[in-house]
């Protein structure tokens, strides 16, 4: 390499051995040196240059060079007419020099059969036995190509691995691969609601059923005992939570505690910052049942006397009120004779008793003849309709709720009820849903931020047809 003496660079005669053992990927890059080298000597004899006592030539009084680029740099400064071909070695140099040799391929393992590999992730698909998929999920699930996905499924087929069920369900005659055992984190709203307490129990069985460890604490529908509850799944060290609870204002707290650990999480129903969020499509839900109520004030010739009241749960937040704001739509979509009702928000908190108080407090300065009562769930519509039946003005109202919780499709089978309809999230189902989104996400496969259950409006009509073993379940309870 070019030796330095104070401000000026040392410019040897000749590259030397050294130079080329150092760098043997650059061979092109010290011909071009050598080149330049020659040129040198040549234009000396025209223009002598002084030499130091190491026999070396001084070219230049401050070159800021420190490579075999910069002594190329400064010659062309000293001898710029000399030669056009200079130019050309530079780039030549610089390119040599700045380029590193291309890294070789990892060499392939000749013994591992790729087909089989493929063939064992194909199969890893299938996490229970019995488990029936289409060809799209095997393929999601796997990580491969469709195509070759259905190459293998017909293979495996041939050979009795795999059975075709229907016209495009797959289901696997392989016991499923035990897989790493994950231990979720569940965080409970509280037991006092039946809608609450399904959540939980579809959620045990479906993670009994995948072999998965839960570690449950309750919430108790409390903010502060939330957060508690955060730091113990966090001391856990979970793989990932499954929180609800209803407080907006708490939400990102709880998030943020769970997101510096590192900890995936599923939010149901109330939406966590950072959150995947399961549960309801709330304006869609209002709508629906919104409609209901719309066809009954139409068929009863509701008038601009009468009032519309929705009952809310003001601590949830924006989302949940969705709800409410989807059945006033639905309503007025349906009977624009509404349009100039009086329309009047009460907090019920979600439960049976506040909403209660609320209704109770408000008959007694309405002045409105009848009511079309919007609840934000069972317990509140319920809890309207208590107070509406305390008043004597049951037969001045119809009441809509939401989930179609026990509580509420019990009171849709007494005959004559003012609750005329709900609408149904299916908790029952949860279980296995959130736990097909949580293995997704421990699996790095792509989730959606928002999964959204199916709803389905359950009426005194259709009450037996949608849920036929209540009644069977009660007598064994």
């Amino acid at each position: 390499m070019p030796a330095r003496g104070g401000n000026e660079l040392l410019l040897p005669t000749w590259s030397g051995n050294a130079q080329r053992a150092r760098l043997p990927h650059v061979r092109p890059a010290l011909v071009a040196h050598e080149a330049i080298a020659t040129r040198v000597n040549l234009l000396e004899r025209q223009t002598p240059v002084p030499q130091d006592r190491f026999g070396a030539h001084r070219i230049g009084s401050a070159a800021p060079a420190r490579s075999l680029y910069g002594c190329v740099a400064c010659a062309l400064q000293r001898f710029k007419p000399a030669c056009k071909r200079i130019a050309q070695c530079k780039t030549l140099i610089h390119t040599a020099l700045v380029t590193k040799p291309e890294s070789k391929p990892a060499p392939r393992d000749p013994y591992l059969v790729k087909s089989v590999v493929h063939s064992s992730q194909l199969l890893s698909a299938f996490r229970s036995s019995g488990e029936a998929l289409p060809l799209r999920e095997i393929a999601a699930r796997s990580g491969l190509p469709k195509s070759m996905t259905f190459r293998l499924l017909y293979t495996l087929e041939r050979c009795g691995m795999i059975e075709k069920v229907g016209e495009n369900l797959y289901r696997s005659h392989v016991r499923p691969f035990k897989q790493r055992s994950f231990r979720l984190g569940y965080a409970a709203q509280g037991t006092d609601y039946q809608f609450s307490k399904e959540v939980s129990t579809s959620l045990h069985r479906a993670a009994d059923a995948q072999g998965i460890e839960l570690i449950c604490v309750d919430n108790r529908y409390n903010a502060k005992i939330a957060q508690r509850n955060a730091d113990v799944l966090v001391r856990e060290k979970v793989d990932l939570v499954v929180e609800f609870q209803t407080d907006e204002h708490v939400a990102p707290i709880v998030a943020a505690k769970y997101r510096e650990a590192g900890i995936p999480l599923i939010a149901l129903e109330i939406p966590h910052p950072g959150a995947t969020y399961f549960g309801a499509n709330n304006y869609e839900a209002g709508l629906i049942g919104g409609r209901h109520l719309g066809r009954w004030a139409k068929q009863h010739r509701y008038v601009d006397s009468d009032e519309i009241v929705l009952i809310a749960l003001d601590r949830a937040g924006s989302l949940p009120r969705m709800r409410l704001t989807g059945m006033l739509v639905g309503m007025k979509e349906v009977y624009p004779g509404l349009e100039s009702c009086r329309v009047t928000y009460l907090d019920g908190d979600g439960r049976l008793g506040e909403s209660f108080e609320a209704v109770r407090r408000h008959l007694r300065t309405s002045r409105a003849a009848r009511f079309l009562i919007g609840a934000i769930n069972d317990p509140s519509a319920l809890g309207a309709l208590r107070a509406m039946q305390e008043a004597g003005r049951t037969d001045s109202c119809a009441v809509m709720g939401q989930n179609a919780s026990p509580e509420g499709r019990a009171e849709l089978r007494q005959p004559g009820t003012r609750l005329i309809g709900s609408v149904a999230y299916f908790p029952e189902k949860y279980g296995a849903e959130i736990l097909a989104v949580a293995l997704d996400i421990l699996h790095r496969r792509a989730v959606p931020p928002a999964v959204f259950v199916k709803h389905q409006l359950v009426t005194p009509e259709n009450v037996n047809h949608i849920y036929p073993n209540d009644q069977l379940m009660q007598m064994f309870a």
